[in-house]
């Protein structure tokens, strides 16, 4: 089979209503590594990259309210930085760029996915449809 690996997607493919941050970015514990009182930062198999985490909440509307959260890692060699909080709003917007899916098993024995990410950024402003109609 050509597919090996990480499966490369889109922000507007995993998320296509947005999401936002509902949680801190963390350092992910690397289990096999760490021992008792000696933490160790998880690393990426692939780019041998150090593994953050951040939890977001899905704004898409039809979702139940235990498929909201999702778990997004964060592959950078130092802490990556959320946007800035937007008036108004309780919670921060967020998009990523480079995004990949792995597909696996949960403990429950049902298909879940790990989203791995390189880069976290403020949402890019919506294109206005009106501006295009103004623009023909």
């Amino acid at each position: 089979m050509a597919l090996q690996g990480p499966i490369p997607v889109t922000f507007d493919m995993v998320f296509p209503h947005g999401c936002y941050i509902v949680g801190e970015v963390e350092p992910v514990k690397d289990f096999d590594a760490s021992t008792n009182g000696r933490f160790v930062q998880a690393r990426d198999k692939q780019s041998g990259e150090l593994v953050w985490q951040v939890t977001v909440m899905d704004a898409d509307p039809s979702l139940k309210a235990a498929q909201k959260t999702v778990a997004v890692k964060i592959l950078n060699p130092v802490q990556p930085v959320p946007p800035a909080p937007m008036p108004g709003l309780p919670f921060t917007p967020v998009d990523f760029d480079h995004m990949a899916v792995t597909p696996y098993v949960n403990q429950a024995g049902r298909l879940a996915y790990s989203i791995k990410v390189r880069e976290m950024r403020a949402p890019r402003p919506a294109a206005k449809a009106t501006a295009s109609k103004d623009a023909a």
